[in-house]
């Protein structure tokens, strides 16, 4: 396997690899061993997908749309992880309140 087919293959792989540990994430926040199948079942479907267009990873526009694909998960990321830091602090001050009562 040439050195450029091996990169393709590991961008494929790891296209579909976040897709599945994204919905294995999803699935043990709910708890749902149906969705984790699923989410199982849509990563490999992504790996697939990603085969099948492996060429253009290397397409300088395709990058920086996944760069863009990147930035918004990260967003997504510290948009929830403040979400949860709020919800803590507004719980975390209602509790203290009650102390005072």
């Amino acid at each position: 396997m040439s050195e450029e087919n091996s990169k393709r293959k590991s961008a494929s792989e790891s296209f579909g690899e976040m897709f599945e540990a994204f919905g294995n994430a999803v699935s043990q926040i709910f708890d749902d061993p149906e969705l984790k199948g699923k989410a199982k079942d849509f990563g490999k479907s992504a790996v697939e997908s990603a085969e099948a267009f492996a060429s253009r990873f290397k397409d300088e526009e395709v990058r920086e749309k996944f760069r863009d694909v990147a930035k918004a998960a990260q967003d997504f990321g510290k948009s929830m992880a403040e979400c949860f830091r709020d919800d803590k602090d507004k719980r975390d001050s209602e509790n203290e309140g009650r102390e005072h009562e």
